[in-house]
C-alpha cells in the first residue's frame, strides 16, 4: 500500500510532467520515489533497534555469566623455574581446557639475590592461578597432581619439581582479579609511606646541616671579632662562656659477660664437698 504521502507527490509530479523530456523519465521518477516511501515505511524506528540491541547484550551477559559460573579455579603455590604462562598451559592443557593463567612476578630482591648467587638468570615466578573450562575438570586435576613429581622429559629443568596445586572452591577468577589488585594497591601505599617516611627523614637531616653550617660561620666570626677586640685591647663584651669547649659526658660502661667467660674457672663449694665426702 501506498501512502497518501506517495500519492501527493505523484500528483505533483503529473501536475509538473511538462518538466519531463518524455513519458519513460516520467515512469522512472514514480519507480525511485514509491520505492523509496515504501523502504521509509517498512524500516523500523530507531528506537526498536537500540532495544533489540540491549536485549542481545544482556543475552550475551547472561550466557557468559552462566559459562563463568562452570569454570573452576586452581592455585598453584610454587613455580618452578625456567617455567612460564606458556609451558604450564602445555603440561596442565592434556588435563582438560584452559581458559586462562595467571602468574605473579618473583620480587625483584629475591631476583637479584638469585643472580647474584649463580643461579637462574630468567623471569622467575612465585605463585600463579589457572581457571579450567569445568569444575570437575580442576578438581581431578587438583586431586591428582598434587604432591606429584611433575615428570615428562628427563632433559627438562622441572623434572623432579612436585606439584603443589590446590582447587579454590566457590572462587571464580574475578575474586582472583580482585585479590591481585588489592595487594597491588597494598604494596603501591606501603611504598608511599615508605618514600613519605624517607622524605622527611631527609628534609629534616637537610634542614639540620643547614642549621650547623649557619650556627659554626657565626661562631667562626665571633671568634675572630673576639680575637681582633683582644689584639687592640679593647674589652669584649662576649661571655666567656660562651665559646667554652663542650662537655662530652663519659658514662662507664659494664664488660660484657663472653670476655670474663675464658677467664671464670668453675669451682665446686666447700659444702658440696663435704656433703659428698661426709666432712664437717
Amino acid at each position: 500500500m501506498i501512502a497518501n504521502s506517495t500519492l501527493e507527490i505523484i500528483l505533483v509530479a503529473l501536475t509538473d510532467k511538462f518538466h519531463y523530456s518524455t513519458s519513460i523519465d516520467f515512469l522512472f521518477f514514480v519507480r525511485w520515489v514509491t520505492k523509496d516511501l515504501e523502504i521509509e515505511e517498512t524500516s523500523p524506528p530507531r528506537g526498536e533497534d537500540e532495544a533489540k540491541t540491549q536485549v542481545r547484550k544482556v543475552k550475551k551477559k547472561k550466557k557468559k555469566k552462566v559459562k563463568a559460573e562452570k569454570r573452576g579455579v586452581c592455585h598453584v603455590s610454587r613455580v618452578p623455574p625456567r617455567m612460564d604462562h606458556v609451558k604450564l598451559r602445555q603440561v596442565l592443557s592434556q588435563f582438560g581446557e584452559i581458559q586462562r593463567i595467571y602468574l605473579v612476578p618473583e620480587a625483584v630482591a629475591a631476583q637479584m639475590n638469585r643472580k647474584r648467587a649463580g643461579g637462574f638468570r630468567g623471569q622467575a615466578f612465585s605463585e600463579g592461578w589457572v581457571e579450567f573450562t569445568k569444575k570437575s575438570v580442576a578438581k581431578r586435576v587438583a586431586n591428582m597432581l598434587n604432591g606429584q613429581q611433575m615428570g615428562g622429559r628427563k632433559r627438562s629443568s622441572f623434572y623432579y619439581d612436585i606439584w603443589n596445586v590446590k582447587y579454590l572452591s566457590k572462587i571464580k577468577w574475578d575474586d582472583v582479579t580482585d585479590e591481585i589488585a588489592q595487594r597491588h594497591a597494598v604494596r603501591e601505599q606501603k611504598l608511599a609511606l615508605e618514600l613519605s617516611a624517607a622524605k622527611r627523614e631527609r628534609d629534616f637531616y637537610l634542614t639540620q646541616v643547614d642549621k650547623s653550617r649557619a650556627l659554626s660561620s657565626i661562631e667562626e666570626r665571633m671568634k675572630k671579632k673576639q680575637k681582633v677586640q683582644q689584639e687592640s685591647g679593647v674589652n669584649s663584651d662576649f661571655p666567656s662562656d660562651q665559646f667554652a669547649p663542650k662537655v662530652i659526658r663519659q658514662f662507664p660502661q659494664k664488660k660484657p659477660v663472653a670476655d670474663q667467660a675464658g677467664k671464670i674457672k668453675p669451682s665446686l663449694s666447700m659444702d658440696v664437698l663435704a656433703g659428698v665426702f661426709g666432712g664437717q
